[in-house]
């Protein structure tokens, strides 16, 4: 999925509002912030890149659950995960520790 979406983002195509959203969720636990918003920006202008790159930074977001981006992506026209199998961010990718404690401290408050 990360894959589809960042070649797309490097073909310029528009990747929705959904998909740059579950990319930026994703990538910035992988690289830079510049690096980022100059992604995003080939699919944005540049301020509009940055501003979603502070808004999930500062929301301190996890990546999404399998279900949510099949969720935002019927939201849309471009197919964020083509194939829903290879949509669980979790099982494909290893996350630092803290995004781990996040979502545990989260489920233990609910």
């Amino acid at each position: 999925m990360m894959m589809h979406l960042l070649d797309a983002l490097e073909r310029g195509e528009d990747i929705g509002h959904y998909g740059r959203l579950v990319f930026a969720m994703v990538a910035r636990h992988f690289i830079s912030e510049d690096q980022l918003c100059a992604l995003l920006g080939r699919n944005v202008p540049e301020e509009e890149a940055r501003s979603l790159c502070r808004q999930v930074e500062a929301h301190d977001y996890n990546p999404p659950r399998r279900e949510r981006i099949l969720e935002w992506q019927s939201q849309q026209a471009f197919p964020i995960c083509p194939d829903p199998d290879d949509c669980n961010v979790y099982r494909d990718l290893q996350f630092p520790e803290s995004v781990y404690q996040h979502i545990e401290e989260y489920y233990e408050a609910k």
